[in-house]
């Protein structure tokens, strides 16, 4: 059964580029584009729009690096890279531009599929990881806001914090809001009235 999955793949040596594409339609990738090269990459990758994308590059610069990442949207989708060869300071590089993989050595045909799947599971545990960060930081925010907007009210009414905080909950429930809801429009009708 072909795996749905649509892979790009940036490789400017046609041999090379045809043993890829075979290796993949092997291991049951068969919506697979070639590019040649990286020029319009980005505008290409808007029209093909890939789930995965494949570059093998001799030797990157970090300028191609930065371009590579931020043309195929390497923190939204997995990217794996395949160079010829590297240093610290390149494959820091690399994990810095988001990509799932940085695999030095040839862009082989048996080495495709492990590392497509490592890939893939990389950049999965990675967007789990953002997700989850982005949700702290936005719980951390709203804690912010709530125990501003309690401060406000125990001293515009003279009540303790979970007297404030019960007081808040309660008009929540009432106008079946949330406690963030009601906490950031009592902050904006102080914020007005000063």
């Amino acid at each position: 059964m072909p795996n749905p999955l649509r892979i790009l793949v940036l490789e400017p040596d046609h041999n090379r580029a045809t043993a890829i594409k075979d290796a993949l339609t092997e291991g049951g990738w068969s919506d697979v584009t070639i590019l040649p090269e990286m020029l319009g990459l980005a505008r290409r990758l808007t029209e093909i729009n890939p789930d995965i994308v494949l570059i093998d590059l001799t030797n990157p610069s970090r300028d191609v690096l930065e371009q590579v990442s931020a043309a195929s949207d390497a923190k939204g989708r997995p990217v794996a890279m395949f160079v010829d060869q590297s240093d610290d300071n390149m494959t820091s590089a690399a994990v810095a531009a988001g990509l799932s993989a940085y695999v030095v050595g040839d862009l082989v045909p048996d080495r495709i599929k492990p590392v497509l799947k490592t890939a893939i599971a990389r950049f999965q545990m990675m967007s789990q990881l953002r997700l989850e960060l982005d949700a702290a930081k936005k719980a951390l925010a709203d804690r912010k806001v709530i125990d501003r907007a309690k401060g406000l009210l125990m001293r515009a009414k003279g009540i303790s914090e979970e007297q404030a905080y019960a007081l808040l909950r309660s008009t929540a429930m009432d106008q079946k809001r949330k406690v963030i809801d009601v906490a950031d429009a009592l902050i904006t009708a102080t914020d007005l009235l000063k």
